[in-house]
């Protein structure tokens, strides 16, 4: 390889780097509704340059958050492995809450893996969540009639804080998912549930565009 071919290769690699650095900023300080452009700029690359690394913004988006992603699959990982699948099942939902408590774009980067990304490592931690709950509910303390969809609702709904510090972010995700969690409860009064909601998880991300 010529050391011009070599140099080229090397300022794609720094330029793919470097807007990967700079989405993660900008969607963690505003969420995923930053454009493109304004990621493009303020990597200082153009934006031709963006989507040819990029073609879309979904695939920008798991590329920043392969981690969370990662992490996400690890701690349903853990919580299978709980010898009481129901605080298993309430382990995972607080933890996966912290976790996007504190950063606005995982938000909807978690909303958006529910359940038709295309990520491998995303769509890995849905099928485990899938079986966290129906070994939850085969013990009688997860309500019958939870589904998928109700996790996507919390995650919305914990996307929605809005605090001063990521301490009191955190503080205000636990008090919430902790009702959600006593709603979840078999143990919850009340009459039965209306029918999920017809949610269109990828168009989170596409309506923040």
């Amino acid at each position: 390889m010529s050391a011009a071919a070599s140099q080229l290769r090397a300022d794609a690699r720094h330029n793919r780097d470097r807007i990967v650095e700079v989405a993660r900023e900008l969607f963690a300080a505003k969420g995923l509704g930053v454009p493109m452009a304004a990621i493009a700029r303020r990597a200082r690359v153009g934006v031709a340059t963006l989507y040819r690394r990029f073609p879309t913004k979904e695939s920008l988006v798991t590329e920043v958050f392969a981690d969370q992603f990662a992490a996400c699959t690890s701690l349903v990982d853990d919580a299978l492995a709980d010898p009481d699948p129901w605080h298993g099942f309430c382990v995972a939902v607080e933890r996966m809450c912290a976790m996007q408590a504190v950063d606005r774009g995982f938000s909807t980067a978690v909303i958006a893996a529910f359940p038709d990304t295309a990520d491998v490592e995303a769509g890995r931690a849905v099928e485990l969540f899938a079986e966290l709950t129906r070994r939850a509910q085969a013990t009688g303390r997860l309500r019958a009639d939870f589904v998928a969809q109700d996790l996507v609702l919390i995650v919305m709904a914990n996307g929605g804080i809005v605090a001063d510090t990521a301490e009191a972010a955190l503080a205000a995700s636990r008090r919430l998912v902790a009702y959600f969690l006593a709603a979840f409860s078999s143990d919850a009064p009340g009459p039965p549930l209306p029918p999920p909601a017809p949610l269109s998880l990828r168009d989170v991300i596409r309506r923040a565009q």
